[in-house]
C-alpha cells in the first residue's frame, strides 16, 4: 500500500556514504608497514643462502662488477642475460621471485617511465614508425605531421629500462644478502671514505628511532581526536610536527656524537665478528670473472 514501507531496505547508491579514510590512520598504516618491510628484509640477510654465505668484501666487489658491465654494455641481449642472472641468484639465495621482483619493479615506472616514454616517440627520437598514433594538419606545428612510435625510440627506451632494472635489482640483491652492519663494515675494509659509511650507518639506526616517533605523534594525536577535524587543521599540524621532529633530530644527533665521543669513538666502526675467506669466496669471484669475461666476448663478437 502506499505509504507503507516493505520489511527490505533499499540498497544505497556507492559513493554517497563511503567513509573517507582518516589521513592518520592511513599514516600509521604506511608507517607500521615500512617497519615490517624492513625486518623482513633483514631476515633474507640470515637466512642460509649461498650468496649469505659470501664474504661480504667479495661480495661487494663483484656486484659492483656486475653493476660496471650493465653500465658499459651496448647489448640488449647481454642485459636480459644478466637479469636472468639476477633471478637465478635470488633463487640460491632463497628469495622469493615474487618478492625479488616486484620490490624492483614497482620503482622502475615511476623513475625511469618519465624518460623512457617520452623517447619511443618520433618527436623525439626520429626514425622508422612502427604505429602512427596522431595526424597533425601541415603547418601547425614546426615538429612532424605525424607523432609514431619508431622502432629506434622503442629500442632505446627498452635498453634504458632494462639497463636501469637490472642495475637496481644487483643493488637490492646485495642489500637483501647482507646484513646492514657487515655491508658497512665491508665497504671500511675496502676503504670507502669513512664520513659516508659513518652517515649511512647512523642515518640506518636512527631512522627506525624516528619511525618510532613518527608513529607514536600520528597515535597520540589519533587517540585524542573524535570526529573528523578540518583540513586546513590538519595540515597546520602536520607542519608543527615537521618542525618539531627537525629540531628533534637536530639534538639527538648532536648528543649522540658527544655520547660516542666521550666513550672512545675514533671515527671507525668496530664489529666482533671478523671476515674471513673461504672455499666459497674463491668459487664465487672465479664465476663472476668467467661472467665478466663472457660479456667482453659477446661485446665484441657482436660489433
Amino acid at each position: 500500500m502506499p505509504g507503507q514501507t516493505s520489511g527490505r531496505p533499499r540498497p544505497l547508491r556507492r559513493g554517497l556514504f563511503r567513509p573517507r579514510r582518516d589521513f592518520v590512520a592511513s599514516t600509521l598504516a604506511d608507517l607500521t608497514e615500512a617497519v615490517q618491510r624492513s625486518v623482513f628484509a633483514e631476515e633474507f640477510a640470515r637466512r642460509n643462502g649461498w650468496l649469505q654465505a659470501l664474504d661480504p668484501r667479495v661480495k661487494v666487489l663483484t656486484f659492483l662488477g656486475f653493476l660496471l658491465l650493465c653500465a658499459l654494455t651496448h647489448r640488449l641481449e647481454v642485459l636480459a642475460a644478466l637479469y636472468a642472472l639476477t633471478l637465478v641468484l635470488a633463487a640460491l639465495a632463497r628469495i622469493p621471485l615474487g618478492f625479488f621482483v616486484q620490490r624492483v619493479w614497482v620503482f622502475i615506472p615511476l623513475f625511469t617511465g618519465l624518460v623512457a616514454v617520452p623517447a619511443i616517440f618520433n618527436w623525439v627520437t626520429p626514425g622508422e614508425p612502427l604505429v602512427t598514433l596522431l595526424h597533425v594538419p601541415s603547418g601547425w606545428t614546426f615538429l612532424p605531421s605525424d607523432l609514431s612510435i619508431t622502432a629506434q625510440g622503442l629500442r632505446g627506451a627498452a635498453f634504458l629500462v632494462a639497463r636501469v632494472a637490472t642495475s637496481v635489482s644487483f643493488a637490492v640483491l646485495l642489500v637483501l644478502t647482507t646484513p646492514w652492519a657487515r655491508l658497512l663494515k665491508a665497504l671500511a675494509v675496502l676503504r670507502f671514505p669513512t664520513v659516508g659509511i659513518l652517515i649511512l650507518g647512523m642515518t640506518y639506526r636512527y631512522l627506525f628511532v624516528f619511525l618510532r616517533v613518527v608513529g607514536d605523534l600520528f597515535l597520540a594525536r589519533k587517540s585524542r581526536t573524535v570526529g573528523p577535524t578540518p583540513p586546513g587543521e590538519q595540515r597546520r599540524w602536520v607542519a608543527d610536527r615537521l618542525g618539531y621532529l627537525a629540531g628533534r633530530s637536530y639534538h639527538l644527533g648532536h648528543e649522540a656524537y658527544l655520547a660516542m665521543v666521550s666513550r672512545g669513538w675514533s671515527g671507525q666502526a668496530r664489529l666482533a665478528d671478523d671476515f674471513r675467506l673461504g672455499w666459497r669466496d674463491g668459487a664465487w669471484a672465479a664465476f663472476a670473472l668467467g661472467v665478466a669475461a663472457l660479456v667482453a666476448l659477446w661485446e665484441v663478437g657482436g660489433r
